[in-house]
């Protein structure tokens, strides 16, 4: 998805050379100083890759605009895309920032030298779980995966309450997945289940006998987001895996008749992280839109309105259902995920997706 003031895919292709890079004009109380007219010397523009939805980037853009007189352009990518395009664009990266994707892909990304340490001005809001140890990256929110379920066509006490619960043969062409490949939330459920018995016997056939057991249950595997909360609305399917704060949000704002389980067994709990891109071309206006999206007030504003569940420990004041909520994560050896989920998914999409499901729009 691209942004009102955001790139087209074939200009991204072609490089940002291509583009208008002209200054934005401003009036001249707004101007106090900087080549581009805003009070602290940024650059003109800033360009941030996210998987976080037209809705949260088009009102932090927004925001940011109006207070910094900086042009931010930004593309939404699901968050191994994003990996996938930050890796091909090293040579010549085209964005500054990369906002939102789970810390196994940072790491990742630490790890093929994509990425600039920065230390944010709130780290010691941050405990040591949620930020690399060397600052590349640093997290923004905590997100549970959890088993969705459209309400109007699965009572609660029918819903599945655990990850083996999916398996049932009563769901069978009733699962509708955002397809694995594109997704780093969907990677990391895919590679929990694995590990839950890879962590005892270092090999992952069970794990693999699962997810094919998945597959053939699984109607079909969505190329977006979107596509895969609307056809659970539209009763296309009924149940899928997802994230709990998207599912709250689609619930309360866009009256979506979704309802959620805590599997029993535990859930991977992911930490949403940013990072800046090396050798980004607004490296002052990247570090200026990393604090001021993680800022207090706008950790309020995601949690509030976007059902983001923080990891700065000095956020007062948080929504009842984020403080109500009860989560038993899934103890995970994340250093593994970081090894082994390239692997497995490749298992995956060459042994076990069925070809006809892959990435229906």
């Amino acid at each position: 998805m691209i942004g009102k003031k955001g790139i087209g895919l074939s200009a991204l292709m072609l490089g940002f050379s291509l583009l208008l890079t002209g200054c934005m004009a401003g009036s001249s109380e707004k101007a106090g100083g900087g080549s581009n007219g805003n009070k602290k010397g940024l650059e003109e523009k800033v360009v941030i890759y996210s998987p976080h939805g037209k809705d949260i980037l088009q009102e932090f853009e927004k925001k940011f605009e109006a207070k910094y007189n900086v042009d931010v352009e930004w593309l939404d990518l699901g968050s191994q895309e994003v990996f996938d395009r930050v890796r091909s664009e090293k040579n010549n990266p085209q964005a500054d920032l990369w906002w939102g994707a789970p810390s196994v892909l940072f790491n990742q990304a630490k790890d093929q030298g994509l990425l600039e340490k920065y230390k944010p001005s709130y780290s010691k809001a941050l405990a040591d779980e949620f930020h690399d140890k060397d600052w590349y990256w640093s997290g923004t929110s905590q997100t549970p995966e959890v088993i969705m379920y459209n309400s109007k066509l699965v009572k609660k006490e029918e819903a599945p309450k655990d990850w083996d619960d999916l398996l049932d043969p009563k769901w069978k062409n009733n699962i509708i997945i955002r397809y694995p490949l594109a997704s780093g939330t969907m990677q990391t459920i895919f590679a929990a289940m694995i590990y839950r018995d890879y962590k005892d016997t270092q090999d992952p056939k069970k794990g693999y006998d699962w997810l094919k057991k998945l597959d053939s249950s699984t109607k079909e595997y969505a190329a977006n987001p979107e596509i895969m909360y609307n056809k659970i609305a539209k009763g296309e399917g009924s149940i899928t895996v997802w994230d709990m704060p998207d599912v709250v949000m689609l619930k309360e704002q866009k009256k979506y008749p979704f309802e959620f389980v805590i599997p029993e067994s535990g859930t991977p709990v992911l930490t949403e992280g940013i990072a800046l891109v090396k050798g980004a071309k607004h490296p002052k206006a990247a570090k200026e839109f990393y604090e001021f999206v993680n800022s207090q007030e706008a950790n309020k504003i995601l949690a509030e309105k976007y059902y983001r569940i923080p990891t700065r420990n000095d956020i007062n004041g948080l929504p009842k259902w984020i403080e109500d909520t009860e989560i038993k994560p899934m103890k995970i050896d994340w250093n593994v995920f970081e090894k082994k989920t390239n692997e497995w998914m490749e298992y995956w999409d060459t042994n076990i997706k069925s070809k006809e499901k892959e990435k229906k729009e």
